[in-house]
């Protein structure tokens, strides 16, 4: 068993050690860029700003309501890239959108265009028939190319109530051509799904209850009017009728700079030192390796921020170390709960074992209410805010993980061979408890 156990010992300190290799030096067969060569927000990096207007013929414009179709659309794909950090702006009164993004790394002094072709083209909105045992590793189904209808075929999309159930729905407008092939796809699939994709994107897979026969469908299954208008929005933008032509394409300076930025890692990395010093001179053993997990919680949000490519701003700093003080949380309850079990006479090893375990729910309870928390912020906020979301949420997860994982990994270990109940920060309390026992 002893054995066994510094081999997960070695093996969390190996994991360790190849994460903060790839934050150092990175991984370019892997597309896992380093730490200096991620990709950094528009208030560290600055980005570019550009203006796209619909390519109509002159003296018409878009309505307020293709506008904000066309903003989701946009949305999607910079979300999908893991660009949190944009600000959209629409203008109905001149008919245009206004998107800055920051630089895509190692672009800044290079020709922004290739930063905005990131948006890419006006997108593509298909309903395709849907083949069960094609799914990805997140159980959505993949598109199958069997297509029913395009966006094209849309006339329109747009929030209803259901009058039978009082619940917000998404109510569909087809054209002659899209009535006729839905006619005939939805009789063939009934009680099956039809998947609508924004190009090979999974939006939603509503199952076909009956054959609709007149160019006139409703999805439901929305929580709420607000999900049904980005459902809406979404199918909307499918059927746009134009295409978004970038003009006035300029470069914009960081809104705080990269001094700001080396304040704030400057502030990051006292900070993990003053944890780490309370942490070794309060829990002694257990805190060192306490403070080895930790570091392996900064590595590893960073490779992973890196390989996903998410921008990382000042705020989403703020959230990778307020993650750390969550995992510190976690840390110094099961150590005062393993220094409980020594005063109560009981051995090391059983003493680790019962803290750990009985340590765990008040654990799981205080980062639940954290985790539900960075939701609310990434499914109400927007920019900056989806940005801290992101790495609050990332490293809550991991510092539970660290905490209860490789922590516990570690200090079993070392106590199957250090004894000295000194060493674990309940010397004076195990001593205490010694004398009163020969008192008796």
């Amino acid at each position: 068993m002893r054995g066994s156990n510094w081999v997960k010992f070695f093996s969390v300190i190996l994991i360790i050690g190849i994460l903060t290799y790839l934050v150092a030096y990175g991984a370019p067969a892997l597309g896992i860029p380093s730490a200096k060569d991620m990709r950094f927000g528009i208030d560290i990096k600055g980005g570019i700003s550009t203006t796209l207007y619909p390519d109509l013929p002159e003296g018409q414009k878009p309505t307020a309501e293709e506008l904000s179709a066309a903003r989701r659309v946009i949305e999607k794909r910079l979300d999908s890239k893991g660009i949190y950090d944009r600000n959209i702006t629409t203008e109905v009164e001149n008919g245009r959108i206004i998107v800055e993004i920051p630089y895509k790394p190692g672009e800044e002094d290079l020709n922004p265009q290739k930063t905005i072709d990131e948006i890419g083209k006006t997108a593509l909105l298909t309903f395709q028939e849907v083949d069960e045992s094609k799914i990805d590793e997140k159980g959505n189904y993949l598109p199958t190319g069997k297509i029913v209808i395009e966006g094209k075929h849309v006339v329109d999309a747009k929030v209803a109530t259901d009058p039978q159930t009082g619940e917000a729905v998404v109510s569909l407008q087809l054209n002659k051509e899209g009535a006729e092939k839905f006619a005939e796809a939805t009789e063939r699939l009934v009680r099956k799904r039809i998947a609508i994709f924004m190009d090979d994107e999974l939006i939603v897979a509503p199952v076909v209850n009956e054959k609709i026969p007149n160019g006139q469908a409703v999805i439901n299954g929305q929580r709420d009017a607000k999900e049904a208008g980005e459902l809406a929005d979404t199918i909307r933008a499918g059927a746009l009728p134009f295409r978004l032509v970038a003009k006035e394409l300029n470069s914009i300076s960081p809104l705080l700079g990269e001094g700001a930025l080396k304040v704030t890692v400057n502030a990051g990395i006292v900070a993990y030192l003053l944890v780490f010093l309370f942490m070794l001179l309060y829990y002694r053993l257990p805190g060192l390796l306490a403070n080895i997990a930790l570091f392996g919680l900064v590595v590893i949000q960073l490779v992973f921020l890196a390989a996903f490519g998410i921008s990382l701003t000042l705020p989403g700093i703020a959230g990778i170390i307020l993650s750390i003080g969550m995992g510190v949380d976690a840390n110094v309850i099961i150590f005062e709960r393993i220094k409980e079990e020594l005063r109560s006479g009981k051995t090391l090893k059983t003493s680790v074992d019962l803290g750990f375990k009985r340590a765990f729910a008040a654990i799981l309870d205080s980062n639940v209410t954290t985790l539900i928390s960075a939701a609310v912020l990434y499914w109400l906020g927007t920019g900056a805010i989806r940005g801290f979301a992101v790495t609050l949420f990332l490293g809550v997860l991991l510092s539970f993980f660290t905490a209860i994982t490789a922590s516990r990994i570690m200090l079993k270990a070392v106590a199957d061979v250090v004894k000295n109940t000194w060493l674990y920060g309940a010397s004076r309390i195990h001593g205490y408890m010694e004398h009163k026992g020969a008192m008796r």
